[in-house]
């Protein structure tokens, strides 16, 4: 368990990411932005090697989102015609992405990702009722709802191929604030667009030998058992609990962006 298949972390250290990974998967199918609580644990005991604790991440991601939005699409109904290409053109966003990571400054990412945190924050607060029934924009216009989903798919899976924080968050949010969607149904599409974001980002770190793979398949483990509770919760409990676990998950993403800028 000391080797390359684990990162070189002994018990301690493996058993540290897998409960991290066990609640960021909970969070995550919930609410997204559990990749904010198993990625931190993973530099923190990979602070020479981030990109391995990159690649680590996403293996563990896209196995507790693929459960997460198998569970939601048997709950609750998708229109994939909006969907699908949302997916797609968020996967191509990923790839890019991907490529770019290395051209931005983490610091960057991280004032970028603060100030869209802060906004989204007081957005919801001041709209009481937003997400808690549907209430699509754009009329009948599905062509143009499909074209305004699939450009917040291409901006948001660059931005998670780049392994920008609250993706997830970011994703819903999109869905609910700019579509007009309720929280259990923006969910599930935003697992749907997730697990495509996720593959993509995989493509470019898996052929670079950037994932410990015995690390990686038993924290998947563990955020696929997350994910099972998170969907559990979400849709036996409805959108008026999602967005209450939004707001609080939102406010904890300000207050952890603000600290990591703040202590460098």
């Amino acid at each position: 368990m000391h080797g390359a298949l684990f990162a070189h972390l002994d018990v301690f250290g493996i058993a540290f990411v897998c409960v991290a990974a066990l609640v960021a998967g909970c969070v995550d199918a919930m609410v997204g932005g559990g990749g904010l609580i198993q990625l931190p644990a993973l530099l923190f005991l990979m602070p020479r090697t981030p990109v391995i604790a990159l690649g680590t991440n996403k293996v563990a991601s896209i196995v507790g989102t693929s459960t997460a939005a198998g569970r939601y699409l048997r709950r609750t109904r998708v229109d994939w015609r909006e969907a699908g290409p949302m997916a797609l053109v968020a996967l191509l966003g990923s790839l890019t992405g991907a490529h770019a990571a290395s051209l931005m400054p983490a610091t960057v990412l991280d004032a970028i990702v603060l100030v869209a945190m802060v906004a989204i924050g007081i957005y919801l607060w001041r709209n009481k009722t937003l997400g808690l029934v549907e209430d699509l924009r754009f009329g009948d216009a599905t062509l143009v709802r499909i074209g305004v989903m699939a450009a917040g798919g291409l901006v948001i899976g660059f931005w998670d191929g780049m392994a920008g924080p609250g993706t997830g968050s970011l994703l819903i949010f999109f869905l609910v604030g700019a579509v007009g969607f309720e929280f259990v149904r923006a969910s599930a599409i935003a697992k749907v667009v997730n697990c495509a974001t996720n593959l993509g980002a995989l493509i470019v770190f898996a052929p670079n030998g950037s994932v410990a793979w015995g690390l990686a398949i038993a924290m998947a483990a563990c955020n696929l058992s997350g994910a099972l509770i998170g969907t559990a919760l979400a849709t036996t409990r409805g959108s008026a609990f999602i967005r209450k676990v939004f707001f609080g998950v939102v406010s904890l993403l300000i207050v952890s962006v603000a600290g990591k800028l703040a202590l460098g």
